[in-house]
């Protein structure tokens, strides 16, 4: 266990020395808090439009926002250490591999983790201070589970970084790679899937189709955070198939934490018989 925190140490330490978590903090709290007051203006107002829209607002964004960061974070944690020459160094010492994969997910998992406490945090206090006759105990609720489904999507992408930074051998393509998965789950999933269904003219189970809506974390997410404050109203496309998914909240929960875990259990098999 110790070799596994002095590695997600150095991941930390490297992360605030480059200052990727203070960079990554001002941006979602500048984001946050212009979101938050720019909410009402499409009613050609400015100021605080409610909860409820403030926190779809910010997953909207999210999804484009989050998976990026996190896919930039860790696309070279195991190709940039092996063409640096480091990775041979690291593998002398008394480690597995899967320590090192486990402590490098953690530190840049925690990098992430401080980043969107801080950033979404400081906006949330903002709010709760600034505005007045907000339910401070409802935005607080909100915040705190807007907080952690976020966390919970950026390590899903960390780890699926892994799986392309353990199975090419340079940075360059590593990174063409990081950002296919970025383009494919933020803008391609969806519009493939409404397709599909298109041109399927009903022919689909319709009680199987809500489940495709699995194989998106960024499409668990914006359920996630609209659908519990919302019923499913501000639902549109193919997110309206969410309203029919029998799993309910605590079945998304589990299914943004199984994104991390299946993909870093990939890493770490693809790992175990990477050459070196």
């Amino acid at each position: 266990m110790m070799s596994i925190w002095t590695i997600a140490r150095k991941e930390l330490s490297d992360s605030l020395r480059n200052r990727w978590l203070i960079a990554i903090a001002l941006v979602f709290a500048t984001l946050a808090l212009g979101i938050a007051w720019f909410g009402a203006a499409a009613s050609g107002e400015v100021g605080y439009a409610s909860t409820p829209a403030t926190i779809a607002s910010l997953a909207s964004l999210g999804i484009f926002l989050i998976p990026l960061i996190a896919l930039l974070l860790a696309y070279d944690a195991i190709v940039g250490e092996e063409e640096g020459g480091t990775l041979l160094l690291l593998m002398t010492y008394p480690l597995s591999r899967g320590q090192l994969l486990l402590g490098k997910f953690l530190g840049h998992g925690l990098t992430l983790a401080l980043a969107t406490l801080i950033g979404f945090g400081v906006a949330g206090v903002a709010i709760a201070l600034l505005v007045q006759d907000v339910a401070v105990g409802t935005l607080a609720v909100a915040m705190l589970r807007f907080i952690i489904s976020t966390t919970l999507l950026g390590w899903g992408f960390i780890a699926l970084a892994y799986v392309v930074s353990v199975w090419v051998s340079e940075k360059p393509v590593a990174a063409g790679l990081a950002l296919a998965i970025w383009f494919f789950f933020v803008l391609i999933f969806d519009l493939v899937l409404l397709g599909v269904l298109v041109a399927s003219q009903g022919g689909f189970n319709p009680d199987l189709l809500p489940w495709f809506l699995l194989l998106n974390p960024t499409d668990i997410y914006r359920l996630l955070n609209i659908v519990t404050f919302s019923d499913g109203a501000q639902l549109s496309g193919v997110l309206s198939l969410g309203t029919d998914l029998p799993i309910g909240p605590s079945g998304l929960w589990l299914a943004l934490v199984l994104w991390f875990v299946v993909p870093l259990t990939g890493a770490w098999a693809l790992f175990r018989r990477r050459r070196i």
